[in-house]
């Protein structure tokens, strides 16, 4: 059950350097492990070009989430959140929300791609999330909305 309080608020320029400096946190290891270069200008790059969103509760920031959409789906290309606040819900409560808003726009599914060796796909598997291909070291995941 996650905390009361939490929120989303839509992210601002000015949020870009936690969200990336939290997102290079969590995914270096895996470009390395993986072979893939981080660059801190292809992150800014596709900030500028999604809807972000922070994840809040009361006051404190606590992690972000980055969406794109086309006619197939709503996609969740960033979810990340604090070291400290993990493990209480938040990532489930945020796809929660995002499903919702998925539904709510009408889309067909909602879609991400996740590292084969990331644990954060047993948490996308427990919240209706199926694997439906894999590329390389990536794991696509999808969830049908409701018609």
């Amino acid at each position: 059950m996650p905390e009361p309080g939490l929120a989303l608020r839509l992210a601002t320029t000015e949020d870009l350097p936690f969200a990336r400096a939290l997102a290079r946190r969590g995914m270096l290891s895996y470009y390395v492990r993986h072979d893939l270069l981080w660059l801190d200008e292809a992150f800014d790059v596709a900030w500028a070009g999604r809807q972000n969103w922070l994840i809040c509760q009361d006051a404190a920031v606590l992690g972000f989430t980055s969406l794109s959409r086309d006619a197939n789906a709503l996609y969740i290309r960033e979810l990340h959140v604090v070291e400290a606040a993990q493990g209480r819900g938040i990532g489930s409560w945020t796809i929660d929300q995002v499903f919702a808003l998925a539904s709510q726009e009408r889309r067909p599914a909602l879609r991400l791609t996740v590292f084969t060796d990331n644990p954060a796909q047993a948490l996308y598997l427990r919240m209706g999330l199926q694997i439906v291909g894999q590329d390389d070291c990536f794991l696509r995941m999808q969830r049908q909305c409701p018609r």
